[in-house]
Formats: C-alpha cells, structure tokens, sequence
C-alpha cells in the first residue's frame, strides 16, 4: 500500500493505493511528494495521471488521526508540500475520480489541470464537521469555482455528485464508470497530438496566471489554522468526536 508510480511512454500513472478509500497518511503524503519529485525530472514525460485504487474512492482525504493539535502543524507542512509540488510540475496533471473524492483527497483533484470524473463520483469538504477548515479550497476554491460555491462547499461540508461539480467548473468531464478508461485514453490522445514543448509554456502561463495570488492565499489559510482555529476548543472536540464515533457536542469557543 502507498503511492505506485508507472511510466508509460510520454505519461506518467500515480495511484493512491491505500484502499478501500484511499485515506492519505503522512508516510503516503511524504512517498506522494518523493513521486512528485520523480515526474517532475522527466524531460521524456509530458502528462501525469493521478487515481485512486480499487474504484471506490478517488481519496477520502487526510487520515483524520493526523488531524490532533500536536500533528497538525506536520501534517498542513506536508499536505501543502505536496500542493505545491503538484502545482510546479512542468507536465500536465490529469485527476481520475471514481467513487469519493473528499476533504484532502478534493484538494489534492481540483490542484490538477484536468479532472474527469465518473458519474457515480461525489465531492465535497467535510473538514467543518469535525472542526477544523480545509485550508487548500480555502485559498483556493473562491477564485476558482465564485465565493458563493466556495462558501457553500467550505462552511457546510455537504457532498456534491459529479454533475453539479461539473456544472460549477470543477470538472472537466463526467462519464459513465464503464466509459472512463476510454475518456481518459481520449484525453490522453487529444494531448499528445499537440507539440510537448508548446504545451509546456501554455501551461506554465495558465498557472501562472490563475495561481497569482494563491500562495499568498494559502501562506493566510495556515496562518489561520495554526494560530487561530487550533486556539479553539472544538478543533479538539471534532476530531474526538469522530474518532469515537459519535455526533461532537460543540462548546462554540
């Protein structure tokens, strides 16, 4: 279980292999990152898939057990090293998403140039429920998909299915399940028919354009979560809550 890495001429493959659901700990975040690595030296490789194993989940997000007060600081440093990695990658990056897509797991899809999803795929951040906010969509999501969205998305946790995430921008294609690997296929052909070093500047400006003011939102975002929301009390009591499988008892402070 972990990350696997295949190469398969001017594409590289990236499973999350932890099933059912994909769960990223810190030890996958840290071997997801040294993968990241890896694509990103590759002059030969042009585009990047990322998917989950098993066809139940994209990825339900980060292991909530890494969600305590003592782990958090750890755990944003990693999961954003990851981000920004993803973001600096000179290849195009493709999110395959079947089943749940969830919480790390949304934040990790919506840093790629391409989602396709499954019909069947649902979405959302969870990450209000159990007290704390997903700093990523945070700095994210508002200019990417309109603040109303993102306000909806971030502040009530609720899911969403793969046609209203298509209908907000968030995806690119949505198919049947037993459609995808010929979309992606698809996808692929369409991209390699173009010239790689051609795609490689279009897409370093598309970033740069679109991402100019988003490490600067995220640098806010952690400052948030580390210097504020971990001073709360229910930041504690959602994650207990969940851990122990009831509903938390929110003390508002």
């Amino acid at each position: 279980m972990g990350i696997i890495l295949e190469k398969n001429g001017r594409a590289a493959f990236l499973t999350l292999d932890r099933p059912p659901l994909n769960v990223l700990d810190l030890p996958m975040l840290r071997e997801l990152r040294t993968a990241l690595g890896s694509v990103a030296d590759d002059r030969a490789i042009d585009l990047m898939v990322a998917r989950g194993a098993g066809g139940r989940a994209f990825s339900a997000g980060v292991d909530i057990k890494d969600h305590t007060r003592e782990k958090i600081p750890e755990m944003l440093e990693t999961v954003h090293g990851v981000i920004r990695s993803l973001f600096a990658l000179p290849q195009i990056t493709i999110a395959l998403v079947q089943g749940a897509c969830l919480g790390g797991g949304l934040e990790l899809a919506s840093s790629c140039d391409f989602i396709i999803a499954t019909e069947n795929s649902f979405f959302g951040n969870p990450e209000i429920d159990v007290g704390c906010f997903p700093p990523v969509a945070l700095a994210r999501f508002p200019s990417q998909i309109g603040y109303h969205r993102a306000a909806e998305i971030i502040l009530t946790g609720r899911r969403f299915s793969a046609g209203e995430a298509y209908e907000m921008g968030l995806v690119n294609r949505v198919v049947p399940r037993s459609e995808v690997e010929l979309a992606l296929r698809t996808l692929l052909e369409e991209l390699q028919g173009k010239s790689g070093a051609v795609l490689r500047v279009a897409l370093k400006g598309l970033r740069e354009i679109s991402l100019k003011n988003f490490f600067a939102a995220l640098e806010r975002s952690e400052q948030l979560y580390l210097q504020e929301l971990l001073k709360t009390e229910d930041v504690e009591e959602g994650v207990r809550a969940f851990l122990e499988k009831r509903k938390p008892t929110w003390s508002h402070r």
